[in-house]
């Protein structure tokens, strides 16, 4: 593994949650990490926190569906450091009223655009410098869902999912010869305030048995700290008490 030193990592989503505990695992490797995200008080938070530990971060508010908007903190941040080496596409949404027979076309393009077009704003910008580079780590939060598609998670949520881990395969695809690598994480439940948007939000005591957003956030670093000839395709994982596991009978009977 290699150390971050020097490496300009860019998450978006990283005010809270998996996003924050991946942009201070990278900034605990020595990367100089641009915080993204709507909240710019909780992205003052993150960074005061990054400095706290001696590490290197910067806000960049955004709302990630803003092509325009991802397109000008991309170029912002090439004009400040001369590249960008790591992006983190981590922002993610769903919404209450998620089953077939609830979702309005409203709400399931709000959580496609943030979810796969706010991802693909991203990665649009950031390629080109990539390529001239000659190197570049892309990491694409998707889910389990995005693996197995399940009831609890919804069609919007379970389509958006599916399709980042097929556009991180066309990017390896496409940008592997030049010297760019792409990874979609696969997370199981993990204890973020996103779990609070669900119908019937898990108690403190089923949060204490998922996956926490700081195992998260390393192996987000584990990926980015990979020697340059390695790609970490995907990563699938869950917490060991994995509930989606249990069938959709059983399921139904769970406070999830």
């Amino acid at each position: 593994m290699v150390s971050l030193d020097g490496k300009i990592a860019w998450v978006t989503g990283a005010g809270g949650g998996i996003g924050e505990a991946s942009a201070k695992a990278l900034a605990e490797s020595g990367a100089h990490v641009i915080l993204s995200g709507r909240r710019a008080d909780e992205l003052e938070r993150v960074a005061a926190l990054i400095q706290a530990m001696g590490g290197k971060s910067e806000i960049a508010p955004l709302d990630v569906a803003d092509a325009d908007a991802t397109q000008a903190i991309t170029d912002t941040v090439i004009t400040r450091h001369g590249r960008v080496d790591i992006f983190m596409a981590n922002a993610g949404i769903n919404v209450p009223n998620r089953a077939v027979n609830a979702i309005t076309a409203r709400d399931f393009a709000k959580v496609v655009d943030i979810n796969l077009n706010g991802v693909m704003n991203g990665v649009l910008a950031v390629l080109p410098k990539m390529r001239t580079q000659g190197s570049g780590t892309l990491i694409l939060t998707s889910s389990w869902a995005g693996r197995h598609p399940s009831k609890l998670t919804g069609p919007a949520y379970n389509a958006s999912k599916h399709a980042v881990v097929a556009l991180s395969h066309s990017i390896n695809q496409d940008e592997g010869e030049n010297g760019i690598r792409c990874t979609a994480l696969m997370p199981g439940e993990v204890a973020t305030p996103i779990m609070l948007s669900r119908p019937k939000p898990p108690s403190d005591e089923d949060l204490a048995k998922m996956l926490q957003a700081e195992d998260l956030g390393a192996m987000v670093r584990y990926i980015a700290e990979a020697p340059a000839h390695v790609c970490i395709n995907e990563v699938l994982i869950s917490p060991t008490w994995n509930r989606s596991f249990v069938g959709v009978a059983e399921m139904d009977g769970i406070k999830l």
